[in-house]
């Protein structure tokens, strides 16, 4: 976590200031202060972000260190991380440790995963449709999805205000499949879909024009991320090997980001 104890010389060289190496030079000749405290150990343990470090009088600058947190957003819960007309916001459920941004949106009414980050390249890559990345959800719909709805859904239907057609692969679940369980109301089923491109309302207005309409939406995938076990309102760190494999799916390097961190746990526009 951002807020655990590193050594000195690792933050410093974190931040820039010089080698990991070099900074150790400049913590043994009495150069660094932490708090106000001249430090000459190198084993020191400092809180970047928290404690005050110095260097010949100067203020270390902060080091941008990555965080990539996945969030199950619950329906009633806005997206934005401001909205003035919103009482809920899905960032209140991130711990406030450092700035992130959600990765593309999920409306009010929908639920499900949400990337959050402060990688920038990666959160680009991930939402600009020109890169289509996929996004996988789980829909319930009252009414029967017909071969010749399959069809339209795969060749693309034209919706008002769009510039280009819609399109969505039909993923088929098991017969009698329930999310975690859960009843479904009667004249309902569930399906699968996955999106390369998603704008707002976009799979609500789909089924619309099919005749269906949505009774849940939830979001499992985004790209190689997935929901998991993780429970409604719930966050968690991504694992390095989560976020190695965002970074490689996108076609960014891991060799160009410092060490990741979390956000600690916490109990597109579809």
């Amino acid at each position: 976590m951002p807020d655990e104890a590193e050594r000195l010389q690792k933050v410093m060289a974190q931040a820039g200031v010089a080698s990991r190496r070099a900074s150790e030079a400049m913590i043994l000749s009495g150069r660094v202060s932490v708090n106000g405290l001249v430090i000459t150990e190198l084993g020191t343990r400092v809180r970047a972000g928290i404690d005050r470090i110095t260097v010949d009088g100067a203020d270390l600058p902060v080091a941008k260190v990555p965080v990539y947190g996945a969030l199950y957003k619950p329906v009633g819960y806005v997206s934005s991380n401001r909205d003035p007309h919103a009482t809920l916001l899905a960032s209140d459920l991130v711990p406030a440790i450092v700035r992130v941004y959600p990765v593309g949106r999920l409306d009010r009414d929908s639920e499900g995963l949400m990337l959050y980050t402060n990688d920038g390249p990666l959160a680009l890559r991930l939402t600009h449709p020109r890169y289509g990345h996929e996004k996988e959800y789980r829909v319930s719909i009252r009414g029967t999805l017909t071969q010749e709805a399959r069809r339209q859904l795969a060749s693309g239907v034209s919706l008002q205000d769009k510039a280009l057609p819609a399109r969505a692969h039909v993923r088929d679940l098991p017969a009698g499949w329930l999310w975690r369980g859960e009843p479904v109301p009667s004249g309902c089923q569930w399906i699968g879909l996955v999106l390369r491109e998603g704008h707002k309302r976009e799979i609500r207005e789909l089924m619309a024009h099919l005749g269906l309409s949505v009774q849940r939406l939830i979001r499992v995938r985004i790209a190689s991320l997935e929901l998991g076990e993780l429970q409604t309102g719930q966050y968690r760190p991504l694992s390095e090997s989560e976020v190695s494999a965002l970074r490689r799916i996108t076609g960014l390097s891991d060799g160009d980001r410092k060490e990741s961190h979390g956000l600690g746990t916490h109990n597109d526009s579809d």
